[in-house]
């Protein structure tokens, strides 16, 4: 049986006894938009009560992305706006976004999600919360927010930390990229497939949602060399702090190739974002839900933004494409405690961010 459901940028649909979610904007990667996660949103709280959907699959229409993030050009647009305007559509954005990410974290029904092409940002934000995470050799995963000034937001402080050792906070800072095997190998992937083999997956997925494990695990392969792996001790080493400036006094003071270019790429990215980021993964570590970390990031992110970094960092590397963003403060040491304090007071509890109400 098979109940289709298209609204131009998602197709949702029920094939025997699971719901599948394909995202459907190939030209934007299938970056989302207020309305898609609307959409999602809408479509897993009906399949929540209905007993015919055992299970929820979660995957992309065509194209090289899975998802690469969420609308980047929208969030400035908006955050560059005056008076009440100011950041209003960004923040609405967000708060629908961070609905469903924790609408999936809470999930009771086994999530698939299958990342077979670039995960970044928001894509990353509805792949972690799922039960089983599927890579394959076209995965390319990463949070890239330090490089335009945003934050790893969408449950980053959560899952980041959660990672081997320094890993997460490396990830964040650098905003490196993996791959399959790399993510299979670090625990963000649950299992790695061929793509070839994803059609069958998903078929046999719909036929028997009880067997979800055994089937993934039947139709997995050996990875190839998980490369970072190689790197573990140096990530370990040199990002073992929550000081901005001790992880790059450590880098400066390798004595590896690594070290040197590791050094040079967060000589690129926003100060401010790494000195958030490094903070939002020390506290992410110590929250007690998903729903609280989803109401920090909320705070940070309303007031992001709109600051001069995300704003700078946008016309630098997605409107102008100059690659040569000037940040302000310009220095780590610009940065001031106070400064990141302001970013992580609380909202108002009348503009604070809550989970759905089911």
């Amino acid at each position: 049986m098979t109940k289709d459901t298209t609204d131009n940028d998602i197709m949702s649909q029920i094939i025997d006894n699971a719901g599948q979610i394909s995202l459907n904007r190939p030209k934007a990667l299938h970056a989302l938009n207020f309305d898609m996660c609307k959409i999602m949103t809408q479509a897993l709280l009906a399949w929540s009560k209905d007993d015919i959907v055992q299970a929820v699959m979660i995957d992309h229409s065509e194209g090289r992305g899975f998802c690469a993030g969420g609308d980047i050009r929208m969030l400035a647009q908006s955050g560059a706006q005056k008076g009440a305007e100011k950041g209003r559509e960004a923040r609405e954005f967000f708060y629908a976004e961070y609905q469903l990410n924790h609408l999936m974290f809470e999930y009771e029904k086994p999530i698939i999600t299958f990342m077979d092409g670039i995960t970044m940002g928001g894509g990353v934000g509805i792949s972690m919360p799922a039960k089983f995470r599927v890579a394959t050799e076209n995965t390319r995963f990463a949070m890239p927010e330090t490089g335009i000034g945003l934050f790893p937001d969408v449950g980053g402080g959560w899952y980041l930390p959660r990672l081997e050792g320094r890993v997460g906070q490396f990830l964040a800072l650098t905003g490196a990229r993996l791959d399959g095997a790399e993510c299979h190998a670090l625990g963000i992937a649950t299992h790695y497939l061929p793509s070839e083999k994803l059609a069958e997956a998903k078929e046999r997925i719909a036929q028997n949602p009880s067997r979800i494990a055994g089937i993934l695990g039947d139709l997995s392969v050996t990875p190839p060399e998980a490369k970072i792996m190689e790197n573990i001790d140096k990530i370990n080493k040199h990002f073992a702090f929550d000081r901005f400036e001790d992880i790059l006094k450590s880098l400066e003071n390798g004595v590896s190739d690594w070290a040197a270019t590791e050094r040079d790429t967060l000589g690129t990215k926003s100060p401010q974002t790494c000195k958030v980021a490094l903070r939002q993964l020390a506290e992410g570590a110590q929250m007690k839900s998903f729903a609280d970390q989803m109401k920090q990031e909320y705070a940070i992110g309303a007031r992001v933004v709109s600051m001069h970094d995300f704003l700078e960092g946008v016309r630098a590397l997605i409107i102008d494409k100059d690659h040569a963003p000037v940040w302000n403060p310009r220095t780590p040491a610009d940065v001031s405690d106070e400064w990141i304090d302001a970013i992580f007071e609380p909202l108002a509890a009348d503009e604070e961010w809550r989970a759905l109400q089911q």
